[in-house]
């Protein structure tokens, strides 16, 4: 029974890689019809309906004392999607989802900085090839251009999203003080939903919502549900079979779906130099897979 609890949890991982490698290509067909902001404020609006509805059984007064925890967590989430979109207006989704997998590199780094969290030295030589296996593929194998570090608009404006998603997670569990996980995740939403109605307010009222095309319709249903509702679910099914560890070497699987929903869809595929790359941060997914010391984790919810 273990055994297939572990089994499992393994495929709710895989299943939230590709569901989220999606919304790179969906988001980079839907970025030139719709504004960043108009984008991510429709998405937090329907995934709070969403959330909400699963919530509201748990909910109670007390949850919401010290609200400003919820804009600061929802807004470093709403502002990682903003530059999302505003990266795939600049460059192309698989750089956008290569640089993603350098978020565990730079959240290793917040978890020391506010949480004390200790890197092992298996974890940390497998952080470290997933992060040359994301460059390798940003930089579609140009070592000389790895090497100067040129990144074009589009990767820097996506890196520093990047850092505040990377952010986000020990912050999270830094303000939680107790509440249920889907009461949390909640306010989460509704902070990310202020946050990004403040900052674009006028982006989400020039959008002549009516006239967009149903692409951008798709996006925003997709990211809502699969991408934020789905996802979440199958994250904390995952840690509650899994270590934390291997629930974050998943992420470095991201790259590799988008390109093939890439060339699936007709957009074309990578250079062959490029596959070397995505072996590295496979590798690094093997060395984060193995057996760990760390227990699972445990949620409230």
């Amino acid at each position: 029974m273990e055994q297939r609890e572990t089994l499992a949890g393994h495929g709710a991982m895989l299943l939230f890689a590709a569901l989220i490698s999606v919304s790179f290509t969906l988001g980079d067909l839907a970025a030139p019809h719709i504004a960043p902001a108009a984008l991510t404020a429709a998405r937090f609006a329907l995934a709070a309906v969403v959330i909400g509805a699963l919530a509201a059984p748990r909910m109670r007064w007390e949850h919401w004392r010290a609200a400003w925890r919820y804009v600061v967590v929802g807004g470093l989430l709403a502002m990682y999607f903003v530059t999302m979109f505003e990266a795939l207006q600049r460059t192309n989704p698989v750089s956008t989802a290569a640089i993603f997998t350098l978020t565990p590199v730079m959240s290793a780094g917040f978890g020391w900085i506010l949480m004390r969290q200790v890197t092992t030295g298996r974890m940390g030589v497998a952080l470290g090839l997933g992060a040359i296996g994301a460059l390798w593929v940003v930089f579609r194998g140009d070592v000389q251009a790895m090497l100067k570090l040129g990144l074009g608009p589009g990767e820097w404006i996506f890196l520093f999203g990047c850092a505040l998603h990377a952010l986000y997670a020990p912050m999270s569990r830094r303000l939680n003080r107790g509440e249920p996980l889907l009461v949390y995740t909640f306010g989460g939403i509704l902070g990310g939903l202020l946050v990004t109605g403040i900052y674009g307010g006028r982006e989400v009222a020039a959008t002549e919502w009516g006239a967009l095309p149903p692409v951008v319709w798709a996006a925003v249903v997709y990211l809502a549900v699969a991408a934020t509702a789905v996802t979440f679910f199958l994250v904390q099914f995952a840690t509650m079979r899994l270590p934390s560890a291997k629930v974050m070497a998943y992420g470095y699987l991201v790259p590799g779906f988008v390109i093939l929903w890439e060339g699936l869809l007709g957009h074309g595929w990578v250079e062959s130099t490029v596959f070397l790359g995505l072996g590295l941060t496979v590798t690094a997914l093997v060395w984060l897979l193995k057996d760990q010391t760390v227990p699972s984790a445990k949620v409230t919810g």
